[in-house]
């Protein structure tokens, strides 16, 4: 079944194989003369011999050259038929050169090449005895066969291989899907820790302001209250800060033990698969449009007066997590280049034309972003594969008066991963 299965033409090592074959049916040919004594025609003598042994020499060459070696066996066993010699002998030799030209050629060459010999044969007997053109058509029939069988062959060898070379694009496609999704978990993971990290240590880093500035502006009247519920808060971001990163960190460690951390590095593109499925199933519950209260409340604690507007309800998950997310991009950029003491940032949600609209608007003087802390972040890259990851669209720029403003348009009908 390898040899059937095998593309002849690219087959290894064909032409010693073939030679081997050219050997085989030759002796084969000798082999069967005694048991033709007593058939049609006459004992083939020296020259019988070398023709009949000459047309089996091109089947050396069958597969690298199919239609060369059919006329070359026809060149010589065409002489032999001529002087009247034993007609079963070269038989094995001319249906292997019929079958190969039918197995390694397009269907119009077989045919061609079917009506070919087919014709001449029957036109040569013809002109020479009509008995032998009755016997001629009789045997056409075995050389219709010996072509439908090439044919056959050689489609079932197309079949074959358009099965393997599709499951070989299957599993291209399968391990180019599992690099896909493993990326974008990645850069998903990579997004949440910038969110998180960003937005904590950025209300840390006003709360300890806070606590420093109790500290040193009048320190003979120490307001022991306000340094406690700064440092109370203080912690209290901490804690929220470190649930939410041993929850990112357990996916981590339990996407190197699904891709085999210390296994077999040869698991292939179905570890992967299975890997991001695993990290999927772990995500937990997605933050939604329930939590913008607590960030409005550390947007408060962090000095800012947050005024907070939901008007959305039914919200699909994904959506309600891209806009939880960019809500809480946004108000960490305006507490931390805000600029202003008596900052507001003016937060608002509402559905409109099949879409959720978010809008998160300051009145500082940083502009949203700037160098005032470093060089520019990936928050506003962020946002907007935030948005971009359930089809939506984000804009951020200057306000129309003063401050920054963000503003998205999120679809509720698509339902797709945060990513």
């Amino acid at each position: 079944m390898s040899a059937v299965h095998r593309e002849p033409l690219t087959a290894p090592h064909r032409t010693r194989n073939d030679a081997v074959l050219a050997l085989g049916v030759a002796v084969l040919a000798v082999a069967i003369t005694p048991l033709m004594g007593g058939g049609e025609g006459i004992r083939p003598g020296h020259l019988g011999w070398m023709l009949l042994l000459a047309g089996h020499l091109p089947l050396v060459w069958r597969r690298r050259r199919p239609m060369v070696a059919l006329l070359g066996v026809v060149a010589c066993i065409a002489p032999y038929y001529a002087f009247d010699y034993n007609p079963a002998l070269p038989v094995p030799a001319i249906v292997l050169a019929l079958y190969t030209v039918a197995a390694t050629g397009a269907v119009r060459r077989t045919l061609l090449t079917g009506v070919a010999v087919l014709g001449s044969t029957v036109i040569s007997n013809g002109i020479t005895d009509q008995d032998e053109a009755l016997d001629s058509l009789e045997i056409s029939g075995w050389i219709i066969a010996v072509l439908v069988v090439g044919i056959a062959v050689r489609y079932y060898r197309l079949y074959v291989a358009s099965i393997v070379e599709r499951a070989e694009r299957a599993e291209r496609t399968r391990e180019e899907e599992a690099r896909r999704r493993v990326a974008e978990e990645r850069l998903r993971i990579a997004r949440d820790l910038h969110d998180l990290l960003a937005h904590s240590i950025t209300l840390i880093g006003v709360q300890t302001s806070v606590a420093a500035h109790v500290l040193t502006a009048d320190p003979e009247r120490l307001d022991r209250k306000a340094v406690a519920q700064a440092l109370d808060d203080i912690a209290g971001t901490c804690r929220i800060a470190r649930g939410e990163l041993r929850t990112t960190l357990e996916v981590l460690r339990a996407h190197d033990t699904a891709v085999g951390v210390g296994a077999d590095p040869g698991a292939g593109a179905g570890s992967e698969s299975g890997s991001v499925s695993g990290v999927e199933d772990m995500r937990g519950p997605l933050p939604g449009i329930d939590g913008l209260a607590g960030l409005a409340e550390t947007g408060r604690v962090a000095g800012a007066k947050v005024e907070l507007s939901v008007r959305a309800d039914g919200i699909p998950p994904s959506v309600g997590a891209a806009a939880y997310r960019i809500v809480q991009e946004a108000l960490t950029n305006a507490v931390r280049h805000g600029g202003r003491e008596d900052l507001t940032v003016r937060v608002g949600l509402w559905t409109a034309d099949g879409a959720l609209r978010v809008s998160v608007r300051d009145d500082g003087t940083g502009g949203g972003v700037g160098p005032s802390d470093g060089p520019p972040g990936f928050g506003l890259v962020g946002m907007r594969e935030r948005a971009r990851s359930v089809g939506g669209t984000l804009d951020a720029g200057p306000g129309p008066a003063e401050g920054f403003e963000v503003t998205a348009t999120l679809p509720l009908s698509r339902e797709g991963e945060v990513r």
